[in-house]
């Protein structure tokens, strides 16, 4: 797989892991039906440590543990593969089974439209919503000291 491919692939997926599954199903209306599949392992749950670091440069620290479910299928003669945030076995499947479909290239160019773009769509929306909502509690420490 080149850097390019590796680079998209990982796009996707972080997509596909921040997405709900009623969501994923939802944008997967508007596209050809995905292939069958063969469930190579999972959906299995456990836990992950997550990692933080001070000062978000700063040295790592275990920051606590996570639950996480995992997937493999293989669809056609793609392999793909989910990591997902709690305990959806549906979830991980359903975004395997879509990892799968989008390396197919037959598959790809419809699921990145109507599945990965308006996802991130959707979730770079929710950001920056969440930002503007925190932006406007924001204290200025500067202008405060100067109207004494």
């Amino acid at each position: 797989m080149k850097t390019d491919d590796t680079a998209a692939r990982r796009h996707w997926m972080s997509v596909l892991a921040r997405a709900s599954a009623d969501d994923m199903r939802r944008c997967l209306a508007d596209c050809p039906p995905l292939p069958d599949h063969v469930t190579l392992r999972g959906p299995e749950t456990g836990l992950v440590m997550t990692r933080g670091r001070a000062g978000g440069g700063g040295a790592a620290f275990n920051l606590g543990e996570m639950t996480v479910t995992r997937c493999t299928v293989r669809s056609g003669g793609q392999i793909g593969h989910a990591y997902v945030a709690g305990r959806d076995g549906g979830h991980a499947e359903l975004a395997a089974r879509i990892d799968a479909a989008l390396q197919d290239p037959a598959l790809h160019d419809a699921l990145h439209r109507n599945v990965v773009a308006r996802l991130a769509q959707e979730q770079a929306a929710a950001r920056a919503e969440a930002a503007r909502r925190a932006a406007a509690t924001r204290v200025q420490f500067f202008t405060m000291a100067t109207m004494r």
